[in-house]
């Protein structure tokens, strides 16, 4: 599978160093949070069990669950989505497309039928639906009426509804995490993504307790390091820095959608950390931007979508307009 983030290959195709690059590439916050100073022991002991429930208690207030709800920490959502196929087995699984091709991929290694819908569907026939909210690339948002109306149906035939909030932290009130806990609904939350800090590699998993208990034995002890511990405990926690962050990525992203039109693309979606858009040279333009260090992401299967990250500043921004100018002229 091909993902943003990882510069070898455009490091290696076009001989710009590393540290010359604007990467582009994923829908991260490249305004990191500013974490405080970590005691000695996050690095020298291994990770505490009062550590690990003051960071779950942390998450459940962020993501505006119940406060008995079911939650497990886990060295990022990857490894989640990896292993729910293997402790909740499905011969039928329905994902709501286009998205991440991780769940799709996941659950076809594991002997599923993977079907593709274009609509929020939980209709007979199917025992897995996965859809992400907001999803990524366009950004579409499937109401919570909508999920829970979903979520009632496939747990009222034993099936389960998975929904992926990875960017629902620019959109709190999209979010199922209230109802956590609740028969047939699992809900993953990416950290790194909104935070700022994916090389932390931190993520949550929300739903039935016999569930979460099987992941939990196949993650095994100590699966989240201590620094990730008292790190995302203190992100979480922070309600200001994230209405300010929230804030600045609306505005980096408005931005963004000006230059972006300017340069004549069709604007098609997105949230406040990426915007999807199309044009019809978009691989030529793809290649052109890399050439100038300008590293964004391409879809094989969609010759004419771009998508761009959130450019950090002021010059980035400029740097970015006056590449597509360059590319475009």
């Amino acid at each position: 599978m091909k993902h943003g983030g990882d510069l070898a290959e455009a490091i290696r195709r076009y001989g710009i160093p590393d540290e010359d690059w604007l990467d582009l590439s994923t829908g991260i916050n490249p305004d990191s949070y500013p974490f405080r100073h970590l005691d000695q022991t996050c690095w020298s002991a291994l990770p505490q069990s009062g550590s690990l429930r003051a960071l779950l208690a942390a998450a459940r207030r962020c993501y505006g669950a119940p406060d008995n709800a079911p939650i497990l920490a886990a060295p990022g959502t990857q490894i989640l989505i990896q292993l729910l196929p293997l402790i909740r087995p499905a011969k039928t699984v329905t994902v709501i497309s286009t998205t991440y091709s991780e769940h799709a991929l996941c659950w076809g290694q594991s002997g599923a039928t993977v079907s593709f819908l274009d609509e929020l569907s939980c209709s007979e026939g199917t025992e897995i639906v996965v859809a992400v909210n907001p999803n990524n690339p366009d950004g579409r948002i499937w109401t919570p009426e909508r999920l829970r109306h979903c979520r009632e149906e496939m747990a009222a035939r034993g099936g389960l509804l998975i929904i992926d909030e990875a960017f629902a932290d620019l959109a709190p009130e999209v979010s199922l995490a209230g109802e956590a806990g609740a028969e047939g609904l699992v809900i993953f939350r990416s950290f790194g993504k909104f935070f700022g800090l994916p090389g932390l590699r931190l993520g949550f998993a929300l739903g039935p307790e016999d569930i979460l208990g099987k992941l939990d034995g196949l993650l095994g002890p100590w699966a989240v390091s201590g620094i990730a511990l008292e790190v995302g405990r203190q992100a979480l926690d922070d309600v200001g820095w994230q209405q300010g962050a929230r804030a600045r990525c609306y505005e980096l992203s408005a931005q963004l959608d000006e230059v972006l039109g300017a340069a004549g693309f069709q604007i098609l979606g997105g949230t406040a950390l990426f915007r999807l858009v199309a044009h019809r040279h978009a691989q030529g333009i793809h290649d052109r931007l890399a050439r100038r260090g300008i590293w964004v992401r391409r879809f094989d299967n969609m010759p004419a979508w771009l998508r761009f990250g959130l450019p950090g500043d002021a010059a980035a921004i400029d740097r970015l307009a006056a590449a597509l100018r360059s590319a475009l002229g």
